[in-house]
């Protein structure tokens, strides 16, 4: 099923020059009822992606074998997912930020644990987002925003999930994968 998003109007700036590495877990699964869902983290209010929707990740630390072992470890630390509960179907396209870092996202058909948990620290809520609300053309907008630090006001495309805005980092990984995974092209 070929699916067409609105376009991205963001205007936000270019990635910065010097790059740090990094990388994320990106979540899928389908729930009893067979819809596909995607697990995404509301970041809690401390750092700079405080209250923002984001996957399980970060930098990549020196003791990390890899981008994937960063990905997992990460989710191990802040949602308790362990590895044997993730099956990784794809490292997706990297993605870099005008924070300075280029992150990796991979792909994980999980089981879902009984009851998500998390490290109060760095998460609030864990969200189980149900791909057709993350189609549907009504929840994307382009609004212009000033935030702290922006040297300017910046077009920003979302996508609204219930009171938050899907944006940035996630919202780019989420539209180039969003085609891919509802034309089937992995068994999830």
């Amino acid at each position: 099923m070929a699916i067409a998003l609105p376009p991205d109007d963001s205007t936000l700036p270019p990635p910065a020059p010097q790059l740090r590495e990094a990388a994320v877990l990106v979540p899928v699964y389908r729930d009893d009822a067979g819809q596909l869902r995607l697990v995404l983290l509301v970041r809690s209010n401390f750092g700079v992606h405080g209250g923002q929707l984001a996957f399980p990740g970060g930098k990549q630390d020196p003791e990390d074998a890899s981008l994937l072992d960063t990905a997992l470890r990460e989710a191990e630390e802040e949602v308790f997912l362990p590895r044997t509960a993730v099956e990784v179907l794809a490292e997706l396209p990297d993605v870099s930020t005008p924070t300075g870092f280029r992150v990796t996202p991979y792909l994980g058909r999980i089981s879902r644990p009984a009851v998500w948990r998390w490290l109060e620290r760095e998460v609030t809520e864990v969200l189980e987002i149900p791909v057709t609300e993350l189609l549907d053309p009504a929840r994307h907008a382009t609004e212009t925003w000033q935030l702290d630090g922006w040297p300017r006001p910046a077009l920003v495309s979302f996508i609204r999930i219930g009171e938050h805005r899907l944006w940035g980092l996630s919202y780019r990984i989420v539209r180039q994968l969003l085609p891919r995974l509802t034309a089937g092209e992995w068994a999830v």
